[in-house]
């Protein structure tokens, strides 16, 4: 397993091959074959650090989703308590997981392969993704923002939150309606947030 990226810029060629593989057709019909001639190696170079292409796209699914998380959270400014940033990077970040095009791509072509981090268990980044959330929270019950509660269950229920919106959103919408387009239902997403974690 390659280690978790958490800045976009850090760049693997083999985590990339696969982006372009997966982005071109879909997971299905990517190959490790396929992958090893875009980033230029041998098969045994891949088999050496994955035993088959979905812990390969585990792994690059991981890196991607961790950028987009560090991404939508905001700087501290003086002026910004840490609820305000939690909240501010939570929408943020919903909105961008569903523009990432690998989880369009993933949604629309090979759904299945996310069934198991929403049923059955955690992944490696929505480990990281709590994480972050425990990292934030614990800064918010310091500076008094954020409402005190036990850090880790906090976290897990934020992650539910945010995640059934990031999943599901497109099958609550209609986009014809103002009143239940994405932007109203992402403003009832920031008002939960906020209610949940004022003290």
């Amino acid at each position: 397993m390659t280690p978790i990226r958490h800045n976009g810029s850090d760049s693997d060629p083999v985590l990339d091959a696969v982006r372009d593989c997966v982005l071109a057709v879909g997971v299905r019909r990517t190959t490790l074959a396929d992958v090893a001639r875009r980033a230029g190696v041998s098969r045994m170079t891949l088999y050496r650090r994955w035993p088959d292409l979905r812990t390969l796209v585990g792994d690059l699914m991981t890196r991607e989703w961790i950028d987009v998380a560090t991404r939508a959270i905001p700087e501290s400014a003086p002026d910004t308590d840490t609820r305000a940033r939690i909240v501010d990077g939570l929408v943020a970040g919903v909105e961008a997981f569903r523009a990432h095009p690998l989880f369009r791509k993933i949604v629309d072509v090979d759904p299945e392969l996310l069934l198991p981090y929403v049923l059955d268990r955690r992944g490696t980044s929505q480990e990281a993704l709590l994480a972050l959330l425990a990292e934030a929270l614990r800064e918010g019950h310091a500076d008094g923002s954020v409402r005190a509660a036990h850090t880790e269950r906090q976290a897990r229920a934020l992650l539910l939150v945010v995640q059934s919106f990031a999943l599901s959103l497109r099958t609550m919408t209609d986009e014809d309606d103002p009143d239940l387009d994405s932007a109203a239902l992402l403003g009832e997403l920031r008002a939960l947030l906020e209610r949940t974690l004022t003290p």
